[in-house]
């Protein structure tokens, strides 16, 4: 049994590791509100309200998914700051408290997404890719990475989460394009040729589990399955799935008047391939985009 201290707890991908790993591990998860911990998980999950309260020297393993949602707000210049800081400082805090135990946690798993490499082509992208588009996401990234990386020492391995598009049933993506899709209306955006790099919400939790339980991986790994689709590949599975058509493409510049900014996640893509957890020896539950949407939506 582990003791793990986990940020962003109460969260899509938190809420699912509280789960799997309640009875297995003690956990202790940080939020602003313990009565939202105690209501969502029972008395048996630790709530912490500030990282005064953790004690870093008994901890085994920190795991920090904290941050604000990047797709609920219009990314005006405040909004950037609030992803930004959201981020960063949490980060910054957490790698203070390792550098400061004595006994510091074994390993330190903090997210990041593929958003750190930019809009990209058709080119697939391996952890090893560094023509990055200097844009918004790839700066937010870059350094919510460079802190995480400041915890790693000769007793504190750093695991980098770059996660894809992470597909559920309860939440994310898929379920605020499922309505639309299931009335007929979905389709492809703009052109369809960007790329949609995605992970089964079960998946991107094992991945996280075998990080922990293994003790000699540490560096950046690409949190997705390994094969990518296009957007255009993507909307026709998902309608598909639903037996549903899929003709109404999304225009571009209806996502920029709608969005802003915030369109590009929508407009542009990246390719991404897992090569260092296929190196690794994970195996894939749901390693195509056919078998996973079949589970998330028909089960």
């Amino acid at each position: 049994m582990m003791n793990i201290l986990l940020t962003g707890g109460t969260g899509l991908i938190g809420s699912g590791l509280v789960n799997l790993w309640r009875g297995q591990h003690q956990l202790w998860v940080l939020s602003r509100s313990a009565k939202k911990v105690t209501d969502l998980f029972g008395a048996d999950i630790k709530a912490v309200t500030s990282l005064a309260q953790v004690d870093f020297n008994q901890l085994d393993a920190v795991v920090n998914l904290a941050g604000e949602p990047i797709a609920d707000k219009r990314w005006s210049a405040e909004q950037k700051q609030r992803l930004c800081h959201s981020r960063w400082d949490l980060t910054e805090q957490l790698v203070s408290g390792i550098n400061a135990a004595t006994t510091p946690p074994k390993v330190f798993i903090s997210g990041s997404a593929i958003g750190i490499y930019g809009r990209q082509q058709a080119t697939l992208i391996g952890e090893d890719f560094t023509h990055y588009h200097a844009e918004f996401t790839h700066q937010l990234c870059q350094r919510w990475e460079q802190i995480a990386l400041q915890a790693s020492s000769e007793h504190t391995r750093v695991c980098l989460l770059r996660t894809g598009i992470v597909l559920a049933a309860n939440g994310g993506a898929l379920k605020k394009m499922y309505l639309p899709f299931k009335l007929g209306l979905g389709g492809p955006v703009a052109s369809g040729e960007q790329y949609m790099s995605w992970v089964h919400i079960n998946d991107m939790l094992r991945i996280i589990d075998f990080l922990l339980l293994q003790p000699t991986l540490s560096g950046v790994f690409n949190v997705t399955a390994p094969t990518p689709v296009t957007n255009a590949e993507f909307s026709r599975c998902l309608a598909k799935t639903l037996h549903r058509p899929a003709i109404l493409p999304m225009p571009a510049f209806i996502l920029q008047l709608m969005l802003g900014e915030m369109a590009d996640l929508l407009l542009t893509g990246q390719r991404v391939i897992p090569a260092n957890l296929i190196k690794a020896g994970f195996e894939f539950q749901f390693d195509t985009l056919p078998a996973a949407l079949k589970d998330l939506l028909q089960s």
